[in-house]
């Protein structure tokens, strides 16, 4: 039987075909995965949050196991609301605050409640693959803006902008960005805020790796100087855990925020409640920022191991940037190569990488790759890495 399924549905998926390669290579135990962007299970609460599981069952288990209101949980929105604090942004409230199934469903939730066929979207390039798949759904056109060392190219910026005022929104990952590992540097950061100023684009800012950060400085949040022009992202899957899928957006303009609770309300009508109340049991109490110190702790000792490996095992002119916190590594191939060979003879060889192809709109058959230090131990990354050398020796001498 062969059903009449949507034209939406039937477009093809570039980023989504990635996006199950990575998963697949994840769950398979013959296959060493430096593709996907897992958390070290090690940085896991797992005796804290079954105290914080019990407790909420035999205070609050009525509630935690009913249905509940669209918004998420009263006590970790006013948590997150406070946390903006840390990122510069003062007087954000519980109001303010939207708990999603991942920060990924607040970026459905805003192409459906934003995007028409034919609007533009503004991207850096390359950009994280599941927002460019997330966005595709909504037939948008793309518009990638180039990303240097100091953040995004603000130039190009400028332009793209200039040339598209009737964007809809910008997306973009100030803080090790996905799948780069670059953060904005300040002065990045306040030309951005001026490029947008005076614009009636939304700023759509992804920040789930910027408490990851073991060495220099992060830059505050856009919402500090933009307002309710800025929606911040964020997530708890990097932080504490991933498998409880929330994450949330912080959206201040009234109007959008009505809209995206009800198309929510349409999609899942609330997140996990039960998780929820777990998850802000468990950060009354305890002290998440030294469990974020530990966690960080954790992979800056997996970075320098990877790049290490990396300087050790992979030949010359491949080359990668250093990174100061986050999960990823961003590496570039010699001339000749191209990273999709180099994922495909890696998997042959029992190794995954994240090719960059799809991080990108438009670019293909490119020689950057996206690799992932955090999940691994340190046995693997060099097995890992010494097995991606030798397929790169294999591939240039062909």
């Amino acid at each position: 039987m062969q059903f009449k399924l949507s034209q939406r549905i039937l477009k093809p998926d570039f980023q989504g075909e990635f996006t199950a390669s990575i998963l697949a290579a994840a769950a398979s135990p013959d296959i060493i995965s430096f593709a996907g962007g897992l958390p070290n299970p090690v940085s896991f609460p797992i005796p804290e949050m079954e105290a914080a599981t019990q407790k909420v069952l035999e205070t609050n288990g009525v509630i935690a196991l009913q249905y509940s209101s669209t918004a998420g949980w009263p006590a970790l929105r006013r948590w997150i609301a406070k946390r903006y604090e840390t990122m510069g942004v003062y007087g954000v409230e519980a109001d303010d605050i939207i708990v999603t199934n991942g920060s990924q469903q607040a970026l459905a939730m805003i192409g459906a409640a934003m995007l028409d066929a034919g609007d533009k979207v503004l991207v850096e390039d390359p950009t994280y693959l599941v927002a460019l798949q997330s966005f595709h759904v909504f037939d948008p056109v793309v518009v990638p803006v180039a990303i240097n060392a100091d953040g995004i190219d603000c130039e190009k910026l400028a332009e793209a902008v200039k040339a598209n005022p009737d964007a809809k929104f910008m997306y973009v990952i100030p803080n090790f960005q996905n799948p780069t590992g670059l953060s904005y540097s300040q002065e990045v950061h306040d030309k951005v805020v001026e490029i947008f100023k005076g614009t009636n684009i939304l700023l759509l800012e992804d920040n789930p790796y910027r408490e990851l950060r073991f060495a220099g400085t992060a830059t505050n949040s856009f919402g500090a100087e933009l307002g309710e022009q800025c929606c911040m992202l964020g997530t708890f899957s990097k932080i504490v855990t991933p498998g409880m899928r929330i994450g949330w957006i912080c959206v201040r303009n009234r109007e959008l925020r009505a809209k995206l609770l009800g198309y929510k309300a349409t999609a899942d009508l609330h997140t996990n409640i039960f998780s929820q109340m777990v998850l802000a049991q468990y950060l009354a109490d305890n002290d998440v920022d030294a469990h974020i110190e530990k966690t960080k702790a954790l992979y800056k000792q997996k970075a320098e191991w990877m790049m290490a490996c990396m300087r050790k095992y992979l030949p010359a002119g491949v080359t990668f940037t250093p990174t100061e916190g986050g999960m990823f590594l961003w590496a570039t191939l010699p001339e000749g190569i191209t990273a999709v060979e180099l994922y495909r003879k890696g998997l042959e060889k029992g190794v995954a990488i994240c090719p960059g192809d799809p991080f990108y709109e438009t670019e293909r058959n490119v020689r950057t790759f996206r690799i992932n230090y955090s999940n691994s131990s340190d046995e693997v990354i060099e097995k890992g890495i010494r097995i991606l050398g030798e397929v790169c020796e294999e591939l240039l001498n062909q």
